[in-house]
């Protein structure tokens, strides 16, 4: 049997058998983020923060205490760009925790690469994306450490119709904070982002048409 993997960002997050985690997708706003963890107890784990109309692609992972677990970047200029992780709110190259890449623009595949991973030339992790669901692989040969299945237009008296609510599987002894950090890359990945090149563009025209009326 293939041990599981050393914590990614701190063994705290990791429990000795399987849990099960919901993420709540919920609306963006320009100030307050849209995603909200809970366990299968029904209490907060994470939030998730973001920002629009800046520079970067940018989420802060936040603990139930509220502080800063990870922060999330991708330049908005690079829309198949790689997404960085570094330590709590920091976006120095110092405190580089892991980068996730696109392995192809064909494949919805996520190739994760650790902060001593410098030259990249295997990978740590993988994100192999479906349809409705996904799954994360470590090492080689790969042996799964979380598997996430979407699930879309629900109605309960906790997940309002038309937020979408990813359940997802950490395996025993599996760093849960970066497992939801994964998933929140590869729900952007997938939705094409927030903002990307294109729409930023568009308003760049805008406001230039508009200057020059």
């Amino acid at each position: 049997m293939q041990l599981a993997p050393p914590p990614v960002v701190g063994p705290q997050y990791c429990c000795t058998y399987a849990t099960d985690v919901a993420i709540l997708r919920k609306a963006m706003t320009l100030s307050s983020g849209n995603f909200v963890v809970t366990n299968s107890s029904g209490d907060l784990i994470f939030k998730v923060k973001g920002a629009l109309l800046t520079l970067h692609d940018r989420r802060v992972l936040i603990d139930a205490t509220g502080q800063p677990v990870l922060t999330l970047r991708r330049e908005i200029r690079a829309d198949h760009g790689p997404w960085r992780a570094f330590k709590g709110k920091s976006s120095d190259m110092r405190d580089l925790v892991f980068t996730a890449k696109m392995s192809s623009a064909i494949q919805l595949e996520l190739e994760v690469f650790l902060a001593n991973n410098r030259n990249e030339d295997v990978r740590d992790f993988n994100v192999k994306g479906f349809e409705r669901s996904c799954v994360i692989y470590a090492g080689q040969p790969p042996c799964i450490v979380a598997q996430m299945q979407k699930e879309t237009g629900i109605q309960t008296q906790s997940v309002p119709l038309g937020k979408d609510k990813f359940m997802v599987t950490v395996y025993p002894n599996i760093d849960c904070a970066f497992i939801v950090a994964l998933i929140v890359i590869f729900d952007e990945i997938k939705k094409g982002g927030l903002v990307t090149t294109a729409t930023l563009s568009t308003q760049v025209r805008k406001f230039v048409c508009w200057c020059n009326f």
